[in-house]
């Protein structure tokens, strides 16, 4: 069993930035992948970004990339979002996702966090 816990959300202005977190606990970190996916109100939920605990492979959503980065401390199990000049459309909630494939389907991933809310205001 892993246990995520997501930290960090919260309103911010476009153009700013927020840094989440996603602390992981239970079976150790480094068999799996780790992601974020984020749900807007009325919208499906959709893959943002993905990283191997070896921090070898990374993804991200075309939307996201060259403003977002991940990173992990393998010290805290921690892994972290750091969002850099959000856009209102990046307002949704934001759930951190482990899996031990780099599967991007919402319905196969095996672990989800309770999610943080991210509010970029215009």
């Amino acid at each position: 069993q892993v246990t995520l816990v997501e930290s960090g959300g919260g309103l911010v202005q476009a153009g700013g930035s927020l840094r989440l977190s996603c602390a992981a606990s239970g079976r150790p970190p480094n068999v799996y992948f780790y992601a974020w996916f984020r749900q807007a109100p009325g919208k499906e939920r959709e893959f943002v970004a993905q990283i191997h605990w070896s921090g070898r492979t990374t993804a991200f959503a075309d939307s996201v990339k060259g403003r977002f980065t991940l990173s992990r401390d393998d010290a805290k199990n921690t892994m972290y979002l750091q969002m850099n000049n959000l856009k209102s459309e990046d307002t949704a909630t934001y759930y951190c996702a482990a899996d031990r494939t780099m599967t991007r389907i919402v319905s196969q991933i095996e672990y989800w966090g309770q999610g943080t809310q991210v509010i970029v205001s215009s």
